[in-house]
């Protein structure tokens, strides 16, 4: 198994939404990067991803999984991008905050700090554990 990060701002698709649209899940759609597209066509049914809201928040809230692999994004009109769906898996009790993994000297490689711009990021096993501790998880 894999593990990511995926960035979402909460005013255009939140947690609670994630949370809303059940076990079903939802297709994590309007990525327009060519190197989050690449990580997006990574991604395998059952990966793991970090749910982190971006904007104001700027933290990891919870946690999803992949529920289909790469697709065609029928948002976009060039047909050159792609999504996948993902299903909420469990909420992150104590969110973990950018301020607090900049903080963490053990992440300070983490994709999220180095790319902050990438809406789509690979995480490490040793991160995907450590920020899974800092949240409560």
């Amino acid at each position: 198994m894999a593990y990511w990060l995926l960035k979402s701002e909460p005013s255009s698709w939140s947690w609670d939404e994630q949370v809303a649209a059940s076990a079903k899940g939802t297709f994590w759609s309007g990525v327009r990067n060519h190197t989050a597209k690449n990580h997006l066509k990574a991604m395998k049914l059952g990966d793991r991803a970090f749910f982190y809201h971006s904007g104001d928040e700027k933290a990891v809230v919870g946690v999803v999984e992949v529920a289909r692999e790469y697709y065609p994004d029928h948002t976009d009109k060039t047909g050159v991008f792609g999504m996948v769906d993902v299903k909420a898996v469990e909420p992150v009790p104590k969110p973990v905050t950018l301020a607090a993994i900049k903080a963490e000297p053990k992440l300070k490689e983490m994709a999220l700090i180095k790319f902050p711009r990438l809406s789509v990021q690979p995480v490490t096993d040793e991160e995907w554990r450590l920020v899974r501790r800092m949240g409560g998880l």
